[in-house]
């Protein structure tokens, strides 16, 4: 079965508290249908099996989001017939996502693609100006875009916040928020590809 396996690693665990279970609540909320739920693995690392690569999008950017992980995304084969646990999983989609990850916890921002497919490294440099581009955001920024994925107009968020709609509107556009949401599509259909 071909699948995409994020192996998660909380960066700087040895100087901050453990974040895996607040981690493993959040991601929830960015998944349709695992394959094999998130859980924690090891330690400070946790791990996840997704079908849908726009789980692994809104999952991969969640987490960048937090600053706090490195995410390595292992696109290929789960064997079959698939336990009940990551832990108990194997496959090709689980080396490459230790190989991710090692390549992240190289690199920043701290996300890697990898599958025996050239294509993953198309979304490989894609997920990685996602991430990046997450990463400037402010914290005004986050605030309109918040209230924005909550479902409220730019009006609403205008009155939540105290401001005006025109400022709303210069909060999305310093932080590219419509750009973002354009590049997805393609973001998913490159780590498709990359599943074969």
């Amino acid at each position: 079965m071909r699948v995409y396996v994020l192996t998660v690693d909380q960066r700087r665990s040895r100087t901050s508290r453990d974040l895996v279970e607040d981690a493993l609540l959040s991601v929830h909320d960015h998944v349709s249908e695992p394959v094999l739920h998130f859980e924690r693995t090891a330690g400070d690392e946790f791990q996840g099996v997704l079908s849908d690569a726009a789980d692994v999008i809104r999952v991969s950017l969640a987490l960048m989001r937090q600053g706090t992980w490195s995410v390595g995304i292992g696109i290929g084969d789960a064997d079959e017939p698939i336990p009940d646990s990551t832990r108990a999983a194997r496959g090709s989609a689980f080396v490459y996502a230790r190989e991710a990850l090692e390549t992240a916890k190289r690199r920043t921002p701290t996300i890697a693609a990898i599958s025996q497919d050239d294509r993953a490294r198309d979304a490989d440099a894609l997920l990685t100006l996602l991430a990046a581009l997450i990463a400037k955001r402010t914290a005004a920024g986050w605030e309109a875009i918040d209230l924005l994925d909550a479902g409220h107009t730019i009006a609403d968020a205008a009155d939540r916040l105290g401001i005006t709609r025109q400022a709303v509107g210069q909060r999305l556009a310093v932080a590219l928020w419509q750009q973002e949401r354009d590049v997805h599509p393609l973001a998913a259909r490159l780590l498709e590809e990359a599943a074969g």
